[in-house]
């Protein structure tokens, strides 16, 4: 599995943005897909994740209530939205798949970066 993380951009405090994270191959839906981010100076950090079906959903406390993931497995795509934005928040997001759900580290496949960057 290959993935392809989009939707990079600045935005002010408060602000939202959507994250975009497509897959290649025909077995997508196999795989759970988690969002993980990581600060400058920081280790990386687990953000959300989602099963294979998309029913269940797993969030880090920091962006419980602010952030949703989904997943359209037509379009081979799994989201992040982020609203209610905070300076925190900056990070390079990356996703990653594995075939199990439920897991917040060692993922299996990871996609590159994408540079979310909040300015107060």
């Amino acid at each position: 599995v290959q993935l392809q993380a989009s939707g990079r951009g600045l935005v002010q405090a408060g602000g939202c943005l959507r994250l975009s994270c497509a897959a290649s191959g025909r077995t997508f839906s196999s795989y759970a897909v988690g969002w993980f981010r990581q600060a400058p100076g920081k280790e990386r950090e687990f953000v959300a994740d989602i099963s294979r079906s998309g029913y269940s959903t797993y969030y880090a406390a920091s962006v419980k209530g602010r952030f949703t993931i989904s997943r359209d497995n037509a379009k081979n795509t799994v989201y992040l939205q982020m609203n209610s934005l905070k300076p925190e928040d900056t990070a390079v997001y990356y996703c990653g798949a594995d075939r199990q759900y439920g897991k917040t580290s060692g993922y299996e496949y990871w996609g590159q970066g994408t540079l979310v960057t909040v300015s107060s």
